[in-house]
């Protein structure tokens, strides 16, 4: 894993404007980004709409947030949280620098 400064996930803004559609006019759910063991390559990312726990780390703009419990944290030190919308699809993305592969998906990766 990358031990440099273990710097906090970053988030687009092209991310924080679709989590802006996405929650409408409607009460704005925090969209959660987890880590969990499995997939094809080791682990695998658990995107999807969560509240907020109490030990989450929040990121916010345009109010519109990302959340990332501590256990998951490590493991996005350092990563970037986008939007792409592309011709196999449209989905959050990460980039993450401290993955050694991934799989064609993009919701699987290995340390």
């Amino acid at each position: 894993m990358n031990t440099g400064l273990n710097l906090p996930p970053r988030v687009t803004e092209r991310a924080f404007a679709r989590l802006a559609e996405i929650n409408g006019a409607g009460p704005a759910r925090p969209l959660r980004i987890a880590v969990a063991g499995g997939g094809c390559s080791g682990f695998q990312y658990d995107i999807r709409l969560d509240d907020a726990a109490e030990d989450d780390l929040v990121l916010s703009a345009d109010g519109q947030s990302v959340v990332v419990d501590p256990v998951s944290l490590p493991f996005l030190a350092g990563a970037t949280i986008d939007f792409a919308d592309e011709l196999i699809g449209a989905r959050f993305t990460i980039e993450n620098p401290n993955a050694s592969s991934s799989c064609g998906c993009g919701t699987s990766f290995s340390i």
